[in-house]
């Protein structure tokens, strides 16, 4: 969804001859050396950056020639500053009544005392209060003689008058001049709280509170609020006051630094206390994508990706998994999170078919208790703590099923392409689990920036940021919607036509908010000239805005918006990893072991390689502390080789050797793991620079291990990989959904600590020509059906046809019980399946592969009768 933004760079500059560098450099030194930036900043603001002053401040002439014909100064240079004065805040919040302080400090380079004195001359001047009635003004100037520590503060204290009518927030700025070193970048400013307004009263109704704010909002002010921004696009932090924007984000790899669970607090309340000066101090909505686990954090508790997730077929624990995500994002003070995504992958030549919990809309529905992990409540009741954050299904509606060779955007092949699906199919797949979303009381919607084609309309293909069908007529009129549409990355733009077509466009089609996400000063100043004309009416304008401060209500951000950073320390924490590894642990599938080579044993001696066994960053995947992820250690965590150690009776019994180079005598199993590096988006699509192969690097491993002792292949990837005619090759074979930060959960099934139980949550192909494929395909033939996955939980049951029959009784009984969706009615299914996979052992035809992928989506959808009728079929065939 969100990314790094690609912001436009500052123009270089063309570089002098040697000459001119020369001279520069002999003036630089006889001028007062030491100019450098202050050494303290604003609380609010980040750190300086040091720049090249001399270059800004002296003409050097084109290239090949000089300003200068040489070195000689004449008369006396003016000394250069060294010292800066420096406010400890920009804005400084005050109840009405009350004093409020702020501090002038003075600074220096390498915290010196000042050489010089430095004399700061401030008024109070302008603004929205009233001097003399609202405040008492203040003037005044202070000294800070030569000599003075680095650091030292004079502070300033401006007192207001106790209002008795209720009134918006009003502002004092305090003009501050310098003499003797640099001035603040910017004037600091004190706000006298909005007070006595009813959209204040957390007694009243938030439909009440929203009412009451609404009816006093300016059309600038109601723009804003549908505005979101990067962060990194900020022209100035005052700006967020400036245009009254309504949210920030960070799109992947978009963090501060350092880049730790406090320094994401302390940034998103600097960026919050700018909202402290807008009249009605509306509080910033922050998000990010924490799509598995607050992933952009460096140290946090990354999760398996959500086709792990699926493969786990735990709703219990997906939902876990969704609150621990939710407890570590709000303690950094980010009350929004981008997730999950509800699409359903039909293509695993997507580069998105890992941010899927799979390809059956059935699983898709099953694994949503995500949303209640992360929101609490369907009614948004529990959205105010502070370990639950607004959730946002995504991408409405289709983006798992664009064809290959469809997408227009750059290189990409798949994604943001063309969904062609009939009526029919558009209903049964794509749009179902976004009903379920509405159900569960999902916070947000975030269209996708594909284009659907329903067969048969005659509409041809229509962006989806452009649907208004899809959006208000189905996602908002029908399934009954209450939250707001929030857009995609720049998305918008891809609308054809000019920008205020965009803008109108997507306004009138339901969208609520723009992730802009940089010009958002072009977007509100068009979506105002678009209401003023009259092409957008006034009351979606309304609508919109009305659906964004309700869910800022529910948050509690009006009586909240900082950080509370009551659980920053257990972000990443063992209690929040243990959930982790045991998400881990439930999404290992094994797909072959003969001779039960699996689970491992402690005291057997391991011959370990492959390019994913000792690295995090590719076990993680993409969307890992960068929009892309990238392979090595990227963040806190373990590999899947730490895990086996530590899972071993002692270390030295797991010998690693990453491209299988070292001597294999002598060892007892080989374990060899192989996969993908990551990837995001489309820039994963198959075509786009990868495919479903093995590296030649891999292959050589599992080559050479697998012929020197039994071996077990675990494929780390977040889609099927191709194995072809080395599977025979392969004693056992697991699929290991791109686990996160949490490779114990790997070591915990290998060595038995925990039982093999997960299921395929999509179609295992033989061969790239037979995508795309899924479950109930009319042909259908893969290598390993959905569904698919063996146990060492327990022995597969005995009997053949008979015990088969009894459970097809059991499922009858159970199923008119309404049992279908319970764990008592899945464990029928579940042993019809294990007898079932025992009878296949790996024998794979279309006859058999069908009925049983078919009989796994029926036990989903609580049909217990029809999915152990499938399974016989199967078992008849096999």
């Amino acid at each position: 969804m969100t990314r790094t933004p690609h912001l436009r760079p500052r123009r270089g500059r063309s570089r002098p001859a040697t000459a001119a560098l020369a001279a520069a450099a002999v003036l630089a030194t006889l001028l007062a050396g030491s100019a450098t930036g202050p050494a303290v900043a604003a609380a609010d603001e980040p750190a300086p950056v040091l720049v090249d002053r001399f270059e800004d401040e002296v003409p050097l002439g084109g290239p090949g020639t000089s300003a200068m014909d040489a070195a000689a100064l004449y008369g006396k240079s003016a000394p250069a500053l060294t010292a800066s004065v420096v406010t400890d805040t920009t804005v400084r919040p005050v109840r009405n009544g009350g004093s409020a302080d702020i501090g002038l400090s003075v600074a220096t380079s390498g915290s010196l005392p000042t050489r010089e004195p430095v004399t700061v001359t401030y008024a109070t001047k302008g603004g929205t209060a009233e001097p003399g009635k609202d405040y008492t003004p203040v003037t005044g100037s202070h000294t800070f003689p030569a000599g003075t520590p680095s650091g030292t503060t004079h502070r300033i204290t401006v007192r207001t008058a106790k209002a008795s009518k209720p009134s918006g927030a009003r502002t004092i700025p305090l003009e501050v001049t310098v003499t003797g070193a640099k001035a603040p970048k910017e004037n600091p400013q004190v706000v006298i709280d909005a007070h006595g307004l009813p959209y204040q009263n957390a007694k009243l109704p938030v439909k009440q509170r929203v009412a009451d704010l609404l009816g006093r909002m300016s059309p600038a002010e109601k723009a804003g609020q549908m505005t979101q921004a990067e962060r990194n696009a900020l022209r100035a932090p005052g700006d967020i006051a400036a245009y009254d924007l309504g949210s920030l984000l960070s799109g992947g790899g978009s963090v501060p630094t350092p880049n730790t669970a406090a320094a994401w607090a302390k940034m998103t309340d600097a960026y919050q206390l700018r909202t402290r000066a807008t009249r009605f101090q509306i509080p910033l909505i922050y998000g990010v994508d924490a799509v598995h686990g607050h992933n952009n954090v460096v140290g946090a508790t990354i999760m398996p990706h959500n086709i792990g997730i699926g493969a786990g077929r735990d709703p219990r624990s997906a939902e876990r998994t969704g609150a621990i995500t939710a407890k570590e994002v709000r303690a950094t003070g980010v009350p929004w999170d981008f997730a999950p995504c509800v699409c359903v992958t039909r293509d695993e030549r997507w580069g998105r078919s890992y941010e899927a919990f799979g390809e059956d809309p059935a699983l898709v529905e099953a694994m949503e208790t995500v949303i209640q992990g992360m929101q609490g409540s369907p009614s948004g009741k529990d959205l105010h703590r502070n370990d639950k954050v607004l959730g946002s299904a995504k991408h409405f509606v289709g983006d798992g099923g664009t064809a290959y060779g469809s997408s227009t955007t750059g290189s990409y092949t798949v994604d943001q392409g063309v969904t062609e699906v009939t009526r029919e199919e558009l209903e049964a797949v794509h749009l179902s689990p976004f009903e379920e979303s509405v159900k569960r009381g999902v916070g947000t919607v975030m269209p996708s920036y594909s284009s659907l084609d329903i067969l048969g309309d005659d509409r041809g293909p229509v962006k989806m940021h452009a649907n208004a069908e899809m959006i208000n007529g189905v996602l908002k009129n029908r399934m009954g919607f209450e939250g707001f549409v929030i857009s995609d990355w720049q998305a918008i733009d891809q609308i054809p036509g000019d920008y205020a077509s965009d803008v109108r466009t997507s306004v009138n089609a339901g969208l609520d908010m723009i992730m802009v996400p940089t010009a958002y000063q072009e977007f509100t100043k068009t979506l105002k000239e678009e209401v003023a004309a009259g092409r957008i009416g006034r009351a979606r304008i309304d609508d919109a805005v009305a659906r964004i401060l309700t869910q800022k209500f529910r948050l509690g951000l009006f009586e909240k918006p900082y950080a509370d950073t009551t659980h920053l320390e257990k972000v990443g924490s063992p209690e929040h990893r243990a959930v982790a590894r045991e998400a881990v642990a439930k999404s290992q599938v094994l797909l072959k072991n003969e001779g039960a080579v699996l689970p491992l044993e402690p005291s057997q001696k391991v011959y370990v390689a492959g390019s994913n066994a000792d690295d995090i960053g590719n076990q993680a995947g993409g969307w890992t502390i960068s929009w892309q992820g990238s392979s090595g250690r990227t963040t806190t965590g373990t590999t899947i080789l730490e895990g086996m150690r530590k899972a071993a009776r002692t270390p030295e019994s797991v010998t690693f050797s990453r491209d299988a180079s070292a001597a294999t005598d002598g060892y007892d199993v080989g374990v060899v793991v192989v996969g993908e590096t990551p990837y995001a988006e489309g820039i994963g699509d198959v075509g786009n620079g990868h495919d479903l192969e093995l590296t030649a690097a891999d292959r050589a491993a599992v080559d050479k291990v697998c012929a020197a002792m039994k071996c077990a292949v675990l494929v780390v990837s977040g889609r099927p990989q191709l194995i072809g005619d080395r599977l025979g090759d392969m004693d056992a074979l697991v699929a290991s959904w791109l686990p996160g930060s949490e490779g114990d959960g790997v070591a915990d099934v290998l060595y038995g600590r925990r039982a093999f139980t997960g299921q395929l949550p999509v179609t295992w192909s033989k061969a790239e020509a037979q995508l795309p494929i899924n479950v109930g395909d009319a042909a259908y033939d893969p290598q390993f059906p959905y569904g698919w996955g063996l146990t060492t939980l327990k022995k597969p049951p005995a009997g053949g046809e008979p015990a088969l029959a009894a459970l097809a009784v059991a499922a009858r009984v159970a199923e008119k019980a309404h049992l279908g969706k319970t764990p008592a009615g899945r464990a029928i299914v579940d042993r019809a399946r294990l007898l079932v996979q025992r009878k296949i052992d790996g024998r794979f035809t279309q006859e058999v592969s069908k009925p049983f992928a078919e009989a796994d989506h029926l036990l989903l959808t609580g049909d217990l009768t029809g999915a152990v009728d499938r399974l016989r079929t199967a078992y008849r065939a096999a």
